[in-house]
């Protein structure tokens, strides 16, 4: 019963952004399928496909995209379709007979949702990549790591999933609302070096105020502040502070005991450096739970550093439901909330081609169709 209710998108299966996409929307309601490709799958590969959770909630489709008559299942699946998302390179649909102006022309109102690295016009747009790649171009990755130390990647967060599949997904949603009011699709051209580099708008103002130094590890957000950082405890665990404001500051001098020392104020720079060796020499005087007994809760902005398996047995966690558990496997559950149209996660990961034929009559074939199709090899 999401917002998405009613929404109906056909996901060429891709990887990373794609599926991540793909599962945002199904999360919010949206009735997603999946066209995986024809391969053969051994017993290793589909004990994988039960478990890779970013395909949760869609049925698939096995389509061989190769095939005239496989590429005409698409295109009539397209018919009926309110998006497509696609996370190919550029000009790989356009050469299977299912870009963007052929998909158009049988759907005028069809949302053709793109995500790629490097966007689909531009100097690079042909290369290849990863999201390392596309946030060091983007200015994201040198601004991320220590002092006198090389880039650190944040996983592959902020440009597959933040940069990317957040993004195109967002992008999706904001052509089905113009539609409304047009009647008419478009193109949604997803970047992840944009979407990368409009995700740093705020320390981009922070550089133009004279806030921000290009050194990492040097400023406020970037652990150059001895206020805002993990620090190690006696048992080896770690805490996160984050006491940006000055009245959290004061109370993290509280609570640290070192309120009675002779201390610099709170924005000197200089000072930054030897007043976190003396807040990590505290930090280790007391376990992790004991931090979290004395600050927790408090105006600190503090919080224990939880490892995957930890974060779902916290209290707070527990409380909102953050994560589920689906078919033995605990993943987090749909966000953003609703006041009305609960979201929720309507089956576990899907194997390639799992509902080949239940998915095609729902979409409209016939019995005879899908067995011709069959005969014809371009479905399985």
């Amino acid at each position: 019963m999401g917002p998405l209710k009613g929404v109906k998108v056909l996901e060429i299966a891709s990887i990373g952004p794609g599926p991540f996409a793909a599962m945002m929307l199904s999360d919010m309601g949206a009735e997603v399928l999946r066209i995986d490709r024809i391969v053969g799958e051994s017993e290793a590969d589909l004990d994988k496909a039960d478990k890779d959770i970013l395909n949760r909630g869609r049925k698939s489709v096995s389509v061989d995209l190769k095939n005239p008559a496989g590429v005409e299942v698409i295109l009539r699946l397209v018919e009926g379709s309110d998006a497509l998302i696609e996370g190919f390179r550029p000009g790989v649909m356009e050469r299977l007979g299912l870009g963007p102006e052929v998909c158009l022309k049988r759907n005028p109102s069809l949302i053709y949702g793109r995500v790629t690295g490097w966007g689909q016009e531009g100097p690079l747009s042909r290369a290849a990549g990863h999201d390392i790649n596309y946030i060091a171009l983007a200015g994201v990755l040198s601004a991320i790591g220590r002092f006198d130390q090389p880039p650190v990647p944040p996983l592959n967060l902020l440009g597959d999933f933040g940069g990317g599949g957040m993004f195109l997904a967002f992008g999706v949603v904001c052509a089905l609302v113009e539609r409304t009011t047009s009647g008419e699709g478009q193109v949604v051209d997803a970047a992840m070096v944009d979407g990368a580099a409009i995700l740093m708008t705020m320390i981009h103002g922070l550089r133009a105020m004279g806030a921000w130094n290009l050194e990492r590890g040097t400023n406020l957000l970037d652990t150059g502040a001895p206020f805002y950082e993990t620090y190690e405890c006696r048992d080896g665990e770690y805490i996160s502070v984050g006491s940006l404001e000055p009245q959290f500051y004061d109370l993290l001098i509280k609570l640290t005991g070192l309120e009675g020392e002779k201390l610099p104020d709170q924005m000197d720079r200089a000072a930054w450096p030897a007043l976190k060796v003396r807040m990590a020499q505290i930090f280790k005087s007391k376990t992790r739970e004991e931090w979290c007994e004395l600050m927790q809760g408090t105006d600190v902005c503090f919080a224990p550093v939880l490892n995957m398996d930890e974060a779902h047995e916290h209290p707070h966690m527990k409380h909102r439901d953050t994560f589920i558990e689906i078919s033995d496997i605990t993943q987090p559950a749909p966000a953003p909330r609703f006041s009305r149209t609960t979201p929720e996660v309507s089956r576990p990961p899907s194997r390639p081609g799992q509902h080949t034929e239940e998915a095609l009559s729902e979409w409209g074939f016939s019995r005879e169709e899908i067995a011709d199709l069959r005969e014809r090899k371009a479905v399985a």
